[in-house]
């Protein structure tokens, strides 16, 4: 395998024929030692957090599969905390749609005046830029367009899939006595075909129960 790049929570190979590997590493975005996925940095490290991370996306897209959602996912390798995946061409230098069901977050912070703690958001989809350096500022969908980021016709394709498979992950926690309150996906393209990219797992979500939110390690406890 050939490492072709290196990120906060994971690491990226190109294999010999043309897939590619993705390794998942215990480290977590959040800020002073504590997660949280609307961070933009490496916050803290949690042992054994790169393999639950594979074993709940791995869980997700062989949900998403049955469903016929478009997605990356070929087969994974959960001692090595190893995901192999169909190689996919980033939108921009990448973007993050995220699907709000409750107001929580950066989405708080920013319209406090306007909600409150848990509000209902029915869905809402937001898109933000991945630039850290920047604080992965959000970004419209004329903006994307005019950027030639993606088509208007590409967002309609990813707002579908990213609220279909929020509902969907939702349906699946709501049965196991959880909710979702967030959670983020990335798109890419293989060819012509949109696809769910990257992974599934705690740190791309917020999910509650009974009130508290779920820690990383503990999720997938309830979940398999």
């Amino acid at each position: 395998m050939k490492l072709i790049y290196q990120g906060k929570t994971k690491d990226v190979y190109e294999n010999p024929d043309g897939t590619i590997t993705l390794k998942l590493k215990d480290d977590a975005t959040g800020k002073d030692g504590v997660f949280d996925p609307g961070e933009n940095a490496v916050g803290l490290s949690i042992e054994g957090l790169g393999r639950e991370s594979l074993k709940l996306s791995a869980y997700y897209f062989e949900l998403l599969k049955s469903k016929n959602i478009p997605t990356h996912y070929l087969f994974s390798n959960l001692p090595a905390a190893e995901m192999t995946v169909l190689p996919a061409q980033m939108f921009g230098k990448g973007i993050e749609f995220i699907c709000r069901l409750r107001a929580d977050g950066s989405f708080l912070r920013r319209y406090g005046a306007y909600t409150s703690s848990g509000a209902e958001l029915g869905f809402l989809v937001e898109v933000t830029i991945k630039d850290d350096h920047r604080q992965d500022p959000p970004i419209t969908e004329d903006a994307l367009a005019a950027l030639r980021i993606m088509t208007f016709e590409e967002y309609k394709i990813c707002k579908k899939l990213t609220q279909k498979t929020a509902w969907l992950i939702s349906e699946d926690l709501r049965a196991k006595g959880l909710e979702l309150f967030d959670i983020k996906f990335e798109f890419g393209k293989n060819g012509s075909d949109i696809l769910l990219i990257d992974e599934i797992s705690a740190g791309c979500m917020r999910v509650y129960k009974d009130g508290e939110i779920v820690k990383p390690m503990d999720l997938g406890g309830f979940i398999i």
